[in-house]
């Protein structure tokens, strides 16, 4: 099944989801996450090393440091990979209050890692958008 492309309906339907915990991103020497026993729910190899995104749980109890702490809201709308302007009304919206974002776009939906501090006010925000395309 394809995934949505028009931007009104994934802003109008996007429906956003706050999972629970709290959730890191950490770097480690590229193949280390399966010795220290780590299941990421997300990794992206990169020159430098292994980003890995983890419940905070999983890092603390392995010692990886972590700078920064992120709730993440998953937009239940199955959109396409190849959908324009999506993730740049998220960001634009929720940067527009001063709310940094880390989206990351999986094959069925796109998941958002925001500070934990402002999780319930991107929430909110995602709504007031959704509402606004609403029909």
């Amino acid at each position: 099944m394809a995934g949505e492309t028009n931007l009104s309906q994934l802003l109008a339907t996007m429906r956003p989801v706050r999972r629970a915990g709290e959730y890191v991103f950490c770097t480690l020497p590229a193949g280390q996450a399966s010795h220290l026993g780590l299941e990421p729910i997300g990794l992206f190899h990169e020159e430098e090393g292994l980003t890995v995104i983890l419940p905070r749980a999983q890092a603390e109890a392995v010692g990886l440091p972590c700078d920064a702490i992120f709730a993440m809201i998953t937009l239940t709308v199955h959109s396409s990979l190849e959908a324009v302007g999506f993730l740049a009304a998220i960001a634009t919206q929720l940067a527009s209050h001063g709310i940094s974002v880390n989206p990351v776009s999986a094959f069925y939906h796109d998941h958002l890692f925001v500070p934990v501090a402002q999780a319930e006010i991107a929430m909110a925000l995602l709504h007031e958008l959704s509402q606004q395309h609403a029909p």
